[in-house]
């Protein structure tokens, strides 16, 4: 199976069972309710600025409006510092540094890929996928070693479902099937709360006391 197939095979299941999707991060049973409600919705407004401004970039590179283009991308980059600089606070600046070069390392697999898409060249197509395959890896590794309540195989998953929305987003934008790249959008937002919720709990989870 071509890692295409394979990346719409995990969009596949993420559509199917999404609101069931397991993370083992425990409640931060000693964090302040009222702290880590807030914190909870800081870190989803964030990665919902990830895919929003994504969104952009690949929605405008399909049309070829390169200047819209641009602008959204800048707005990426922004986005991408803005997450890495949440976890300062607990790992430092070298860990924040790290975190932003994997999530600019995403999003250079997914311009890759829509780039690629829109030229139609499948052997760049799949040379962006494995590039994404192995970023996910990258960051189910950073966050699993960062932190005992972020399992790698739970990352990577949630990650590599995140990843395959994109595929499929760039791939409706292409074919102009803006009804269903609706849906996927919608689909896209949830998925990156239960990201977002997994990564705040279990900062809750590993330092209580920045949440009391």
């Amino acid at each position: 199976m071509s890692q295409i197939r394979e990346s719409i095979a995990v969009l596949i299941l993420t559509l199917s069972g999404l609101t069931g999707c397991a993370h083992d991060v425990r409640s931060a049973e000693n964090a302040d309710s009222l702290h880590l409600a807030e914190a909870k919705a800081a870190m989803r407004d964030l990665w919902t600025g990830h895919i929003f401004w994504i969104r952009n970039v690949v929605s405008d590179n399909a049309v070829h409006n390169a200047a819209a283009r641009d602008a959204a991308e800048q707005e990426v980059v922004v986005n991408a510092k803005k997450i890495a600089n949440t976890i300062t606070p607990f790992y430092g600046e070298k860990a924040s540094e790290k975190l932003f070069s994997l999530l600019t390392g995403h999003y250079g697999a997914v311009k890759e890929y829509s780039e690629a898409t829109v030229a139609e060249n499948p052997l760049q197509q799949e040379a962006a996928l494995t590039r994404l395959a192995r970023n996910t890896d990258e960051i189910a590794v950073f966050f699993s070693e960062a932190n005992p309540h972020l399992p790698k195989d739970t990352v990577r998953s949630l990650i590599a479902a995140h990843g395959a929305h994109h595929v499929l987003q760039i791939t409706q934008f292409k074919e102009r099937d803006y009804v269903h790249e609706g849906e996927t959008w919608k689909v896209m937002k949830q998925h990156v709360y239960v990201i977002a919720d997994a990564l705040t709990v279990a900062l809750a989870t590993q330092f209580p006391s920045k949440f009391s």
